[in-house]
C-alpha cells in the first residue's frame, strides 16, 4: 500500500513537532520534513513530491495563501491543506481560490486531523455553509462580473451551494435534490476545481482578495 507522503510549513515549532510524532507514528503515512516558512516551498515541493501539503495560513514573510498560490502555478495537482488558529473565513476563502483543496483547525482532535489529510487524498473537498456562502457572494456581485462569470458554476453547482448555505449537510443535499452522496461529492469538487483554474491567473487572484 502507498503511503500517503506529508510535507508540512508552520512557524509553530510545538505544532511542527506535534505533526510529526503524529504522522511518524502511523504507518500509512510517510514523513517528509516540516518547515517554519514558505519561502522555499515551490522548490521544496518540486524536490519531495508530497501527496499532501500542510500550510499554515497565518505564515511570517510569505504568507500561507501566496505560498499555495505559488506551487498550484507550477505543480496545480498538488493536494495543499490549510492549517489554522481558527475558522477566519476570509483568509480560509482566499486558500481555497488560490487552490487550497481544504482547510483544519488546529485545535480539532488528532483522529480529525488524520481523516481530514486522507480525505483531501482521496480527492474530497470539504465545504462549509460559510465557505458557500462566500462562493455565491462572489458570483452574485455585480462589480465583479468577468471573475464571477469566469467560473461557469453549472445550475446544479449553485444549487449545490445555496443548499449549503441553507444549513444543509452533504446528505440532505442529497435527498433534496434527488442525486447521490457521492454526486454531491463530485458538485463540490468540481466547484473547487473552477476556483482554482480562475486562480491560475494572477489578476483573477488580486481581485478576490481584495473584493471579498
Amino acid at each position: 500500500m502507498h503511503s500517503i507522503k506529508i510535507i508540512v510549513f508552520d512557524d509553530n515549532k510545538r505544532i511542527r513537532d506535534s505533526l510529526k510524532l503524529l504522522f511518524t507514528s502511523h504507518v500509512e503515512f510517510e514523513w517528509l520534513g516540516a518547515y517554519e516558512n514558505a519561502s522555499k516551498a515551490v522548490e521544496l515541493v518540486e524536490i519531495n513530491s508530497p501527496d499532501v501539503v500542510l500550510m499554515d495560513i497565518g505564515l511570517p514573510d510569505i504568507s500561507g495563501i501566496d505560498a499555495t498560490y505559488a506551487i498550484k502555478k507550477k505543480f496545480p495537482d498538488q493536494v495543499i491543506m490549510m492549517l489554522t488558529v481558527f475558522d477566519d473565513d476570509d483568509k480560509v476563502f482566499h486558500a481555497i481560490c488560490a487552490g487550497a483543496s481544504g482547510y483544519i483547525v488546529k485545535s480539532k482532535s488528532l483522529t480529525h486531523l488524520i481523516m481530514a489529510v486522507k480525505k483531501a487524498h482521496n480527492g474530497e473537498a470539504p465545504m462549509t455553509p460559510s465557505i458557500a456562502r462566500k462562493v455565491l457572494h462572489l458570483l452574485q456581485q455585480k462589480n465583479a462580473p468577468a471573475e464571477a462569470d469566469a467560473f461557469n458554476l453549472s445550475d446544479r453547482e449553485k444549487e449545490v451551494l445555496k443548499n449549503l448555505v441553507n444549513g444543509c449537510s452533504y446528505k440532505m443535499v442529497a435527498d433534496k435534490m434527488k442525486i447521490s452522496y457521492d454526486t454531491v461529492h463530485t458538485h463540490i469538487k468540481h466547484i473547487y476545481k473552477k476556483l482554482h483554474v480562475n486562480s491560475v491567473s494572477e489578476a483573477v487572484s488580486k481581485a478576490l482578495r481584495h473584493r471579498l
